[in-house]
């Protein structure tokens, strides 16, 4: 699951699929029948996606294991958080937040927490930096936008660049670890890498400072550096199949 985009992203649950995973890229913005924007967003739907894996004749797992970027993160904390189903939820620059619209699942409403768009600094280079855009999730204010992490009874790991300019991935990996901690769970590992940015993809995979924005429509700052970013990416995506396999044997969203 990828980002604010949402949209169907395939090439690392192609590549997790050619390591002996069964794995599902789910899209969850912008295609037939899902929402535009993630102010509607029905967590619902996640729900589905999960049990429609399990069920499947071909997975042999008792688990499933969400991984996600950006966005993508958060729903991969949401899921294994609230889904008993999901026993596994890699964090890539994720947020321990929810962000954007509500998230709705059953009874618990979790609000979103928001974007000041007048914090934005575009660059000398015309790339927009939005970095300090997102509200502090740390804010006792934004409490009710936390998502309940140390109810979770599966595993966490969080992925995070040292150089994350699209927002600050490192700090809230350190404050969702502190919030398991302080509830009793030990049931995370995180990678923290210096000198990478936002995008941790799988090895090889193009390694770009700034990308254009769907949504916006200008090119975004995400930070790093080719050689550690490159790192980065290689040393990540070995752990992430290890954490898997510890943890699943065989399935992912």
């Amino acid at each position: 699951m990828y980002g604010d985009e949402g949209g169907l992203t395939e090439y690392r649950a192609s590549l997790l699929a050619s390591r002996g995973f069964a794995a599902l890229a789910l899209p969850y913005l912008g295609r037939q029948h899902l929402p535009e924007s993630l102010s509607d967003l029905d967590f619902g739907y996640f729900e589905q996606a999960a049990s429609f894996l399990l069920h499947h004749p071909k997975v042999r797992s008792l688990g499933l294991g969400a991984v996600g970027t950006g966005k993508g993160a958060e729903l991969a904390l949401a899921m294994v958080t609230f889904l008993p189903q999901v026993v596994a939820a890699v964090s890539i620059s994720g947020c321990h937040a929810n962000t954007g619209g509500e998230l709705r699942y059953r009874d618990r409403v979790l609000p979103g927490l928001s974007y000041t768009a007048s914090l934005a600094r575009m660059l000398d280079s015309g790339v927009l930096d939005l970095s300090e855009t997102l509200a502090d999730p740390c804010d006792p204010r934004h409490r009710a936008s936390l998502i309940p992490i140390e109810e979770a009874e599966g595993h966490f790991l969080f992925v995070v660049g040292e150089d994350d300019r699209k927002w600050k991935s490192e700090v809230y990996a350190a404050a969702a670890v502190q919030k398991l901690s302080e509830g009793g769970r030990h049931n995370y590992r995180v990678l923290s890498y210096p000198g990478a940015g936002h995008r941790i993809d799988p090895p090889s995979s193009p390694f770009a400072q700034a990308v254009l924005d769907q949504t916006l429509g200008v090119p975004v700052m995400e930070g790093g550096q080719p050689s550690a970013h490159a790192h980065a990416q290689a040393h990540a995506w070995g752990q992430i199949q290890e954490f898997l396999h510890s943890n699943l044997g065989g399935s992912c969203v």
